[in-house]
């Protein structure tokens, strides 16, 4: 296993000379984490104490909750022990009921001889499991808790029965502030001697919008494709619309008519590969900063946010296009007849 393979490190350099970032520079230990230090000190004493409950960590992805449950695991067991210890289950094994009441159970059932202590059972991503599983799952952890420990990982609680939930320590994993993120990217970056210019870093905070693995990603592509990473590179390389790029959609949409707006829109949505989910996503933002009358600013958000609606259940992108220009000339119209 990775955690298995990592330890000695004799071998690290081997390894990790062609690791993508996001794994050659996974934190191993609990203090190289860097957020949560709350959540971090609480574990720290159920480890310490040894009266470790079951534990659900919830939260966007690239907020280290895997991390955070590796390293503990990390903690209590020897390499040796690791792997007679601890099961680990990701949402690409397959957890459905059969195997809640076979593999998890076995493991969970067979007592820890010759050593004190309890198992670790860690199922990552169980919010892909189903509802007939997740209740298998309530008696097993509800019957071996005296030798065996559950760790649940998901992104969304809400998928998560109340039963396990109610049966579990609950930890929330929020998005890293840019303030926790710089630091741990500058140490990539002199690890890696990556040239980085400040609004490079910047435009990778923000891309990453607060997920450590999205933003190591973005430094890793951004610096092997073009070698510096700045700004416009990021963007770039991410297919992310520059703040340029938007303020003259914006400025079409309100000034030209509507044919020159779509066509020049289209001609650079062509020439530079964007998405129009990223343009209205970076649209919507300037909205909140443009001064419109309340009134306007609220009609114009409700058709964005059906474009957005139409986008995601796969629609013709021209169709939303000319859809998104016409929403923005209506509410023109609006300010110009009201100023009249």
């Amino acid at each position: 296993s990775f955690a298995g393979g990592m330890a000695s490190t004799s071998k690290v350099p081997l390894q990790s000379r062609n690791l993508p970032w996001v794994e050659k520079y996974r934190p191993q230990t609990l203090d190289d984490l860097i957020s949560h230090k709350d959540i971090l000190s609480t574990l720290q004493r159920f480890i310490s104490e040894d009266k470790l409950p079951h534990l659900l960590f919830y939260g966007p992805p690239g907020t280290g909750k895997t991390s955070t449950i590796l390293a503990c695991a990390r903690q209590l067991y020897k390499d040796k022990e690791f792997n007679s210890m601890v099961l680990e289950l990701n949402a690409s094994d397959d957890r459905g009921i059969d195997v809640v009441r076979g593999p998890i159970l076995s493991f969970a059932s067979t007592r820890t001889i010759f050593k004190k202590g309890f198992k670790l059972v860690i199922l990552d991503e169980a919010d892909a499991m189903t509802q007939d599983a997740q209740n298998a799952l309530r008696r097993v952890i509800e019957k071996f808790t005296e030798n065996t420990r559950f760790c649940l990982i998901c992104n969304y609680l809400s998928k998560i029965i109340p039963a396990l939930q109610s049966r579990c320590t609950r930890f929330r994993f929020g998005p890293l502030s840019p303030d926790q993120m710089v630091p741990r990217l500058e140490h990539v970056i002199q690890q890696e001697n990556v040239e980085v210019t400040p609004d490079g870093m910047k435009a990778i905070v923000t891309l990453s919008s607060g997920d450590m693995r999205r933003s190591l990603n973005i430094l890793q592509s951004t610096s092997m494709a073009y070698g510096k990473v700045t700004e416009d590179t990021v963007y770039t390389c991410t297919g992310q619309p520059l703040r340029s790029d938007i303020a003259n959609i914006l400025d079409w949409c309100l000034n030209k008519d509507f044919n020159t707006a779509y066509n020049q829109i289209l001609q650079l949505k062509t020439l530079k590969g964007l998405a129009l989910h990223d343009i209205l996503t970076e649209v919507h933002l300037l909205v909140h900063r443009v001064d419109f009358p309340p009134a306007i600013r609220i009609t114009l958000l409700t058709k964005l946010a059906d474009i957005e609606h139409r986008l995601a259940s796969g629609t013709n992108e021209k169709i939303q296009l000319s859809s998104m220009v016409a929403a923005f000339q209506a509410v023109r119209d609006l300010v110009v007849s009201e100023a009249s």
